[in-house]
C-alpha cells in the first residue's frame, strides 16, 4: 500500500495530473465501470476500454496491447472479486510495482456479498445487477480520481453525488417494473448465473445452465434437469445473454417447449450510442432498463 500511495502522490504533484489542460488517462477493464469513470470523471478524463461489448470478462486474456494501455494508464479501475480472472495475475502485478489500480468493488460489506457454493468459497462478482449495490462503488472511482487530481475535487464529487442520486431513482424504477410480474411467475432461466444478485434484490428465483463463471461447461445432466426444472415451473419464457453462445440455451428451450424471451445483457453492456426504443444500451441505465423490460414483457 506503501508503494501505490507515494506513487499517487507524485503523479499529483508540480505540473502532472493537476494540470488544468490535461485529463487523466484511465483504463478500466469492462464496460459497466468505464460507464462510471465517464459519468464521475466527465470531461476531465480521457479513458480506454479494454472489453467491450460482446466480451466475457471470466475468459478474456490480456493482449500485449492492453498491457501497453495499462502501463500508459494513470489509473485502472476494475470489478474485482476475480470477475477479470485471467486478467488477475497483470493487475497485481501493477498495482505492486506502484500503479493506482482499484477495485471498484473493494469498499462493499462482505456480508452484503453472495457466495453460492458452486463457486467454491468465492463471491458472486456480478454484483451490477443490483442497483443499489453498484451505487455503492461510486466512491471508489471519485477517491481514485481524486487522488490523481485533488484541484476537481469538487467536480468528482459533485458528479458521483448526481449519478448516486439518478441511480437511486433507477432501483426504484426497478422495483416498480417487476411488480407487473406475479411473484409466482418470477423465475428467470438464463445461460449462466449471472442474476443472483438481480433476484435477491427484486424477487426473482434465478437458474443458470452454466455457473457463475462461464468457464464451467454444462453437461447432459444439467441440460435434463433445467428442461425438468422449466416444465414444473411452467416457466413461461427463457432468456439468452449478449456474451454467451446462445446455442445451449435455445435447445433447452426446444426441449422445454418454451419461447426465448430476448437477449439480456449479463457481463457486457452495449457498445456507447447504440440506441434502441431511446436507451443508450451502452450505458448502466440503458442496460438495466432494457433488461428488465425485457424480463417483464416475456415473464408478465
Amino acid at each position: 500500500m506503501l508503494s501505490l500511495a507515494c506513487s499517487q502522490s507524485q503523479e499529483t504533484a508540480g505540473d502532472g495530473i493537476s494540470d488544468s489542460q490535461k485529463k487523466i488517462k484511465v483504463v478500466a477493464t469492462v464496460n459497466m465501470v468505464s460507464d462510471l469513470v465517464r459519468q464521475v470523471g466527465g470531461d476531465h478524463v480521457e479513458f480506454f476500454e479494454i472489453m467491450g461489448s460482446g466480451v466475457d470478462p471470466h475468459l478474456y486474456k490480456a493482449s500485449a496491447n492492453d498491457v501497453i494501455k495499462l502501463q500508459e494508464a494513470d489509473v485502472i479501475f476494475h470489478v474485482g472479486l476475480l470477475l477479470e480472472g485471467k486478467m488477475e495475475e497483470v493487475l497485481d502485478k501493477l498495482k505492486t510495482g506502484g500503479k493506482p489500480v482499484y477495485a471498484v468493488t473493494r469498499d462493499i460489506e462482505q456480508g452484503r456479498l453472495l457466495k453460492p457454493e458452486e463457486f467454491e468459497g468465492y463471491y458472486d462478482p456480478h454484483i451490477w445487477f443490483e442497483v443499489l449495490l453498484w451505487k455503492d462503488t461510486v466512491d471508489v472511482i471519485v477517491e481514485g480520481l481524486t487522488k490523481l487530481d485533488s484541484t476537481r475535487k469538487i467536480d468528482y464529487e459533485n458528479n458521483g453525488k448526481n449519478l448516486k442520486a439518478r441511480l437511486d431513482e433507477l432501483h426504484q424504477w426497478v422495483k416498480t417494473k417487476v411488480a407487473e410480474v406475479p411473484q409466482e411467475k418470477r423465475v428467470l432461466v438464463t445461460s449462466h448465473d449471472a442474476y443472483n444478485y438481480f433476484g435477491r434484490a427484486y424477487g426473482f428465483k434465478v437458474v443458470g445452465l452454466q455457473g457463475i463463471s462461464t468457464v464451467s461447461k454444462a453437461g447432459l445432466a444439467d441440460r435434463t434437469k433445467l428442461v425438468d426444472f422449466i416444465k414444473s415451473q411452467q416457466v413461461k419464457a427463457i432468456f439468452v445473454e449478449t456474451t454467451v453462445s446462445p446455442e445451449a440455451i435455445k435447445a433447452i428451450a426446444s426441449d422445454a417447449g418454451v419461447v426465448i424471451g430476448g437477449e439480456l445483457f449479463s457481463d457486457a453492456m452495449g457498445e456507447l450510442g447504440q440506441m434502441e426504443g431511446g436507451l443508450d444500451l451502452g450505458s448502466y441505465e440503458g442496460m438495466i432498463r432494457h433488461n428488465i423490460t425485457t424480463i417483464v414483457n416475456a415473464l408478465r
